[in-house]
């Protein structure tokens, strides 16, 4: 396997995990938002038994189990997906956005919810690095599925 499918099967499968953990999330309950950055207001919906904390949660579930899966398309592991290429790159740039602004948005707008987030500055940097680091793998498969020949579809 190519280093870049590998780059790609990487993203993937660290984009599937949290795609996952998402879905953990609503399990986990109030706590769990907290922890993983949902922010206050999030919480207390989840600990009133709202709705839109689990719906909101498990899009976001929903959307990284797409780009896991076009990952491992780009990958070679499943079967070529439609607008591959086009997907690599808008996954690699919403990825490096996030992993390149999230913490400078954080300290820049005035706004309840990225207040909140001033306080957890760790998480921001770590969840900020770890974006960015997805964002690297799918741009690297991005570039390399730009160089290809479009191949016949697999599997």
């Amino acid at each position: 396997m190519e280093t870049e499918r590998r780059w790609l099967a990487a993203g993937a499968l660290f984009t599937g995990v949290a795609s996952i953990l998402h879905l953990a999330i609503i399990l986990g309950g109030p706590d769990w938002y907290r922890f993983f950055g949902a922010g206050e207001r999030m919480a207390r919906l989840a600990a009133r038994g709202g709705m839109y904390p689990a719906v909101v949660t498990a899009t976001i579930a929903a959307i990284l189990g797409v780009w896991a899966a076009y990952g491992l398309s780009g990958a070679g592991i499943i079967r070529r997906l439609p607008l591959l290429r086009f997907a690599l790159v808008l996954i690699a740039g919403v990825y490096l956005a996030r992993g390149l602004l999230g913490v400078p948005a954080v300290l820049w707008l005035e706004h309840p919810y990225t207040n909140e987030l001033k306080g957890r500055m760790t998480f921001m940097i770590v969840s900020s690095l770890i974006c960015l680091g997805l964002g690297v793998c799918y741009a690297r498969g991005a570039a390399w599925a730009w160089r290809e020949p479009r191949q016949a579809p697999r599997a």
